[in-house]
């Protein structure tokens, strides 16, 4: 089973546990409708897009509005904390939520008591609690942007609003640099999957793989696209693809449904998500070996 766990900014949107179904322009999990057009959604869908391709076991997610008062995120962590023994996920994704440092603690902390450890990956609210809180090696793999690896960089910081200011500038030469330090401090999961107009993959301190084609600076502004990869990089696992391949593949995938989706300023991320099976179909052959017709070994590196 792969679980997504994140919050929605909604007011309405309760608690919700469930296996995940798209609706139109939504996503439907427990009779819960919630928009699949930007964060948590935009990550969810990227995701199914992979496990519908390789016809596997569609996502459960655990999701909840929360609109900055931390009742939603809360809600989310007591009950995957109580409930994670018995949901023994193969993949663990963590995306938008308050980084509530203590709980994140109690629940890797309850996460020693599966039979099978999950294999985690963060972005977001839970990457800054896991870094924040000294946790980061436990995770397989974080997905940052550009100024959360500035953050993850700085030893000091809690929060990728007290950046020092010389790593506030996001400097693309940087980065390099910035993802030795976040390994030297720490403060990176075992794989870094840096995003950004040219994508790092890097592991202890070692930039494993760039990604620079295609380029397509419009996708730049639209909101959404760096969720999509931590998406699709969590269904490429699931899938049974190495990390490192999986991160790799996620990028290019991302990149060339933006260019198949010919994006302007109104483009929606959704657009670039309905683009993920006609990439699939065309690459994924040829790039994993794993055709649309081949059964998928989905344990084989979860």
């Amino acid at each position: 089973m792969m679980l997504l766990f994140g919050t929605v900014p909604s007011k309405d949107l309760p608690m919700t546990y469930g296996q995940v179904r798209q609706e139109g322009d939504y996503l439907l999990a427990d009779g819960q409708r919630f928009s699949r057009t930007q964060g948590t959604g935009a990550m969810i869908s990227a995701a199914l897009a992979i496990t519908n391709y390789f016809k596997l076991e569609a996502p459960h997610v655990l999701v909840a509005g929360d609109i900055g008062d931390g009742k939603g995120t809360r809600d989310m962590y007591k009950y995957l904390t109580e409930h994670i023994v018995e949901l023994a996920p193969d993949v663990l994704t963590m995306h938008y939520s308050l980084p509530i440092m203590a709980l994140l603690k109690k629940l890797l902390e309850t996460i020693k008591g599966c039979a099978r450890r999950p294999f985690m990956i963060a972005d977001a609210g839970a990457m800054y609690a896991a870094k924040g809180a000294g946790l980061a090696p436990e995770f397989d793999i974080f997905t940052p942007d550009p100024s959360e690896i500035a953050f993850l960089a700085d030893p000091q910081a809690t929060h990728p609003a007290y950046i020092s200011h010389h790593l506030f500038a996001c400097d693309a030469d940087k980065i390099p640099g910035q993802i030795a330090d976040a390994f030297k401090n720490n403060s990176a999961a075992k794989l870094l999957l840096v995003k950004g107009k040219t994508d790092y993959i890097a592991t202890k301190g070692e930039i494993l793989a760039t990604i620079t084609e295609p380029n397509v600076p419009t996708l730049e502004p639209i909101g959404g696209t760096g969720d999509t990869i931590t998406g699709l990089v969590s269904g490429l696992v699931y899938a049974g693809l190495e990390p490192r391949d999986a991160a790799i593949y996620a990028c290019r995938t991302n990149r060339m449904a933006g260019l198949l989706a010919k994006p302007t300023p109104a483009t929606k991320v959704k657009d670039i998500v309905d683009q993920f099976s006609v990439v699939a179909a065309q690459n994924y052959c040829s790039w994993t070996g794993i055709c649309e017709a081949t059964p998928v070994d989905r344990r084989r590196h979860v």
